[in-house]
């Protein structure tokens, strides 16, 4: 059985690390490089970076800052934000990245999953979905939260589990950084639809939400970043705690 990990998000936005809540209100907290130091000495099992702005921007990756942090980063790393093509993906797994992570082009251009999956291997794509909650319906969300697609969630990951995704990174928009738990009936309907592995992310506020959600629904991973920025809590005492609690991790 595969040991549950547990992935820090890093959410880059004009030249520094932000956290918002709902993917709104955005406040800085941070250099990439200080953090990445962080959670190297704190034994996380992943990273995950995004530039939430580069898509929006028409921006392709940063691949010299990639770059960088890939030199810091003694975890794998995942990046997103701004890929566009195969070459983009090439690159980036050229500098150090691990494994890629794409949202709204999975939507627009999803022959990308494919063309990355069969070139260099399922586990190295990540799809992001973003979704919330409409008039009592999920819906699925791009550009970093703005705009609807009136896409159901599962129609989405059905999708990119047909089209050779490694992975899915599935965020409630309304829990993400509200610290007030996941959303367990999300989050227990999608794992119940896909064979693949499935990142839980929004909402993570203590280590009592990060085991319920791991009781309550088949997780791979948990995604949280409020819960480490602006608390005392650790990803090396989530662990512990998850681990006593009967929960499969790496210590």
């Amino acid at each position: 059985m595969l040991k549950l990990r547990i992935i820090p998000t890093l959410l880059f936005k004009n030249f520094t690390l932000v956290k918002g809540v709902r993917f709104n209100s955005w406040r800085r907290i941070g250099s990439v490089m200080q953090t990445v130091k962080v959670f190297n000495m704190r034994e996380v099992d992943e990273l995950a970076f995004l530039d939430i702005s580069a898509t929006i921007e028409g921006r392709t990756p940063d691949f010299e800052l990639v770059d960088e942090i890939a030199d810091e980063c003694f975890m794998p790393l995942a990046v997103g934000g701004g890929i566009k093509s195969l070459e983009d993906v090439r690159k980036l797994l050229s500098v150090g990245a691990d494994k890629v992570i794409l949202g709204s082009v999975a939507v627009s251009n999803p022959q990308l999953i494919s063309d990355i999956a069969n070139n260099f291997g399922s586990q190295s794509v990540v799809v992001s979905v973003d979704v919330s909650k409409i008039n009592g319906d999920y819906e699925v969300f791009i550009n970093s939260g703005i705009k609807p697609t009136g896409i159901k969630p599962e129609n989405l990951i059905k999708k990119m589990e047909e089209m050779g995704a490694g992975e899915i990174l599935l965020t409630s928009i309304d829990r993400d950084g509200t610290m007030s738990g996941y959303d367990v009936d999300l989050i227990k309907k999608m794992s119940n639809i896909t064979n693949i592995p499935l990142i839980a992310s929004g909402g993570a506020g203590s280590y009592k939400d990060m085991l319920e959600i791991t009781k309550e629904a088949n997780v791979s991973a948990l995604a949280a970043a409020s819960i480490f920025y602006f608390t005392e809590q650790t990803p090396l005492e989530a662990k512990k705690y998850l681990k006593e609690n009967g929960v499969n991790v790496r210590l």
